[in-house]
């Protein structure tokens, strides 16, 4: 029983921490979202990955620094506590959203895996100057242009894309998945996807993602038009040419590892190319986030989190406290 308490324990207040920490960040995403339109596309991307992933963040650390030393050092191992039908449903849904993770990150990982070893049997190897990560054409109905895999990138165009696009549009459009490169964006994406299942109970969370994929799509749009107005309208020109070859009804959907230059809607593609239009309009120096700091900002709030949470972990009250307070929580779910 001590054991198993334990585990109940850890399963729902893992839940727990992050569903209320879910709900304080997308409620602070909501409040702040007018501050966050004035800050650079990337600033944004930034700040809004940080607010999707420092919930969970939070509550694996509060629970492996916090409760599990608390209930190793006060629970006695005799304990005669039973579990209540409330507490063991919030662990039950706990394990299922534990276990939807897991299950979502291998199906991700062996669905990229999937889809490079089919692109790469129609693949050839090309060289472009424009990029440094492996490159290659092949023959697909929807025209691709997509970077595969988080930690060892390739490049695939399609080849009625390469055939398609002026060289200046194509360069654009490189300059845009090259954006989504420097920024680690696939790794970003599978970190949110497999995390998602944790949503369960959750909803609004998700809003985090619509607003992050938005905004790390403006990022590299910012990034690619940084080189110079023409480019923008370049890459406004490759937007409109690419939407025009994708067969009427479909849509391809791809591995979160994947970044894909178009995977939207028509009238995402609208709202990309009105803002391509106006940042040409922009001295290209003013696209250059110099808001790092504010970029910063999110993360050293959650190092320092983690940081005092370690601190404070070590004094013998605090864990008192914590196993009281886990107590308390116990008595309540009864």
């Amino acid at each position: 029983m001590y054991a198993f308490l334990g585990i109940t324990l850890v399963l729902a207040l893992l839940l727990a921490i992050n569903a209320t920490a879910t709900m304080v960040a997308a409620g602070f995403g909501r409040v702040c979202k007018p501050l966050l339109r004035k800050c650079s596309a990337r600033t944004r991307a930034e700040i809004l990955f940080v607010m999707r992933i420092g919930p969970p963040v939070i509550a694996i650390v509060a629970i492996a620094v916090f409760m599990i030393p608390s209930y190793l050092v006060y629970e006695p191992h005799t304990t005669n506590e039973s579990i209540s039908w409330k507490l063991g449903a919030l662990a039950t849904l706990s394990a299922i959203g534990v276990g939807l993770a897991i299950s979502r990150g291998i199906r991700s990982w062996l669905a990229t895996r999937l889809l490079l070893r089919d692109w790469m049997a129609s693949a050839t190897p090309i060289e472009l100057q424009s990029i440094n990560v492996p490159t290659f054409v092949l023959q697909h109905s929807f025209p691709i242009i997509a970077v595969v895999g988080a930690i060892r990138p390739r490049l695939f165009i399609a080849n009625h894309v390469l055939e398609s696009l002026s060289e200046e549009e194509l360069a654009a459009a490189i300059a845009h998945e090259y954006g989504h490169l420097v920024a680690g964006d696939n790794f970003k994406r599978t970190v949110m996807r497999v995390s998602r299942a944790a949503l369960l109970l959750i909803p609004c969370g998700r809003s985090l993602d619509r607003a992050w994929s938005e905004a790390s799509e403006s990022a590299a749009d910012e990034y690619a038009a940084q080189q110079s107005s023409l480019v923008a309208l370049n890459l406004a020109s490759a937007l409109v040419r690419i939407a025009r070859m994708i067969p009427k009804g479909q849509r391809h959907v791809v591995p979160a590892a994947v970044s894909a230059f178009l995977n939207e809607d028509a009238a995402g593609v609208k709202v990309r190319v009105r803002r391509l239009v106006e940042l040409a309009a922009t001295d290209p120096r003013l696209l250059v986030s110099n808001a790092s700091l504010v970029r910063f900002v999110p993360w050293f709030v959650l190092g320092l989190i983690v940081v005092i949470g370690v601190t404070i972990e070590s004094r013998p009250q605090v864990l008192a406290s914590v196993h009281h307070l886990v107590e308390q929580v116990v008595v309540i779910l009864s």
